[in-house]
């Protein structure tokens, strides 16, 4: 599975891809399991795809520049940590601010035991002040050495014969992976590998069908015309490596399929990897189709690709890699196409009508919350705006004072001595200085219970506000987050005004 994270605020493929983003750095990751038969260990490989333009590059005593990113990878189940690493990973040099237009990779190896795990990714920039951003995704390792099984397939960037073994090395071979399940029409050759475990213990010495095909994911018909036929040797570990041209394929959702057959053509294992295809040049993606459709009209190359990017907060996984992908290369074609299928997949019947909904959110967004270098659609006000629309109830607070709180001790009666030497289980915090901030409210969100509430606040009275702390699943929650809003001016494990409001709702 893969995923874009994108750090300082994490498309699902069999080999796991996740995305991790924030208003900075932007970053791919992806893991694949394997299995070592000579020792019986499953392993998991994980790696990690930087896009260079996004992070905060500081320069070095040598007057040349670089970023550094901090990840920590922890691998649980339940309460125990079965793996833990935390690094520094360089970016590579350059000379100029201007020369970042590149990405770079990172692959790491790790053994486990069968079992089901919390794998667990945090990134965070280190050149910049913004916070990290974790992804938590389930791991299922299951290698039992009895029964034939099979790798996760992995899709691959390049292959060549390995002349010194580094950590991309593999039989032989340098592979570096495709940490991404998009397909811009200048990659022609979709690229695959995978590894087949005892195998022998199911055919013996005969021999096995490999077929590979792809297949249209909404509907699983076959595209007759990429497909990939061969007969493997048993064994008790075949690493298999497999390319497949693509140039004729159109643009759509589709699934890499892999199936291995025995000799009375009895499907034995098989795997699915989800990939997007963007070729406009060929026929089933007719340019034409979309010049009557509601993104005919969008010529503004700079504005479309802010239309994309404003879908992210309501995009599936692979759509956020698909956009980030596009975003990056001319062309307004693919864009519009992208833009339609977005719409017309979710409401065959009203697409045009929920994209003007939507396309009001981000013109409200991008006019009340842009900032200075920061686009309203990637502020938190505008992420969650774009992905919730209004809220029911927002309080607006410049300068917020509140009367004297009391500190309430739920530890300590009134016959017995509080933590702060006086009789009483009550203590005056005086009045509360609180930074700007807004609450709101809505009623009810999909997927969630009643009454849920984001607190923004503008850390450095500049205007610019950030999330400090929600109830909502998934955002952030902090259990200091009230002392912080006022500058610690309220005692530890002390509700006060604002903390009220915020239980409250409003």
């Amino acid at each position: 599975m893969k995923k874009i994270l994108i750090v300082a605020a994490i498309v699902s493929i069999f080999n796991f891809q996740f995305s991790i983003c924030s208003a900075q750095m932007q970053a791919v990751f992806g893991y694949s399991t394997f299995y070592i038969p000579k020792t019986g260990m499953p392993y998991v490989e994980t790696y990690l795809s930087f896009d260079a333009w996004t992070m905060e590059f500081q320069q070095q005593e040598d007057g040349k520049y670089r970023a550094t990113a901090e990840v920590l990878t922890l691998l649980k189940q339940g309460d125990s940590v079965c793996y833990f690493k935390k690094y520094d990973l360089n970016s590579p040099s350059v000379s100029s601010l201007d020369e970042l237009n590149f990405s770079f990779l990172d692959v790491q190896r790790f053994s486990v035991r069968n079992g089901i795990y919390d794998l667990e990714i945090t990134l965070k920039d280190k050149g910049s002040d913004r916070p990290s951003a974790t992804v938590v995704e389930k791991l299922v390792v299951n290698y039992d050495g009895k029964h034939p099984t099979m790798s996760n397939v992995q899709l691959m960037s390049s292959v060549k014969p390995t002349t010194k073994e580094n950590i991309l090395s593999r039989g032989g071979y340098d592979m570096e992976p495709y940490v991404s399940d998009f397909f811009p029409q200048q990659v022609e050759q979709l690229k695959y590998y995978y590894e087949v475990y005892d195998i022998d213990k199911e055919v013996g010495n005969n021999q096995f069908l490999a077929l590979s095909y792809i297949e249209q994911a909404e509907t699983g018909t076959r595209f007759q015309a990429v497909q990939h036929v061969s007969r493997k040797n048993s064994s008790s570990m075949l690493p298999v490596y497999e390319s497949m041209d693509i140039k004729a394929l159109p643009s759509g959702n589709y699934n890499l399929v892999v199936e291995l057959r025995n000799s009375k053509n009895q499907l034995m294992l098989y795997r699915k990897v989800p990939f997007f295809r963007s070729n406009p040049s060929v026929d089933g993606l007719d340019i034409s189709d979309f010049a009557n459709t509601f993104v005919g009209s969008l010529n503004d190359e700079d504005q479309l690709n802010t239309y994309l990017d404003a879908l992210y907060p309501i995009a599936s996984e692979r759509e956020k890699t698909v956009s980030r992908d596009l975003i990056k290369r001319p062309g307004i074609e693919e864009k519009q196409a992208f833009l339609y299928r977005f719409w017309q997949e979710r409401y065959p019947l009203n697409a045009e009508a929920e994209w003007l909904e939507y396309k009001k959110r981000i013109d409200y967004v991008q006019a009340t919350f842009s900032y200075p270098k920061t686009q309203g659609i990637h502020t938190d006000r505008g992420r969650i705006y774009l992905k919730y629309g209004p809220p029911d109830f927002v309080r607006d607070e410049k300068n917020f004072v509140s009367a004297p709180a009391r500190k309430v001790s739920s530890t300590f009666n009134s016959l017995e001595e509080t933590p702060y030497g006086k009789t009483g289980n009550e203590e005056s915090q005086g009045h509360v200085f609180y930074l700007p901030y807004q609450l709101w409210r809505y009623n009810k969100l999909p997927n969630d219970d009643p009454e849920r509430v984001f607190l923004f606040w503008d850390e450095h009275r500049s205007g610019y506000y950030t999330l400090l702390n929600s109830n909502v699943r998934g955002e952030i929650q902090e259990a200091g987050w009230e002392r912080r809003l006022c500058r610690n001016q309220l005692d530890e494990n002390v509700i006060g005004e604002v903390g009220l409001q915020f239980e409250r709702g409003y």
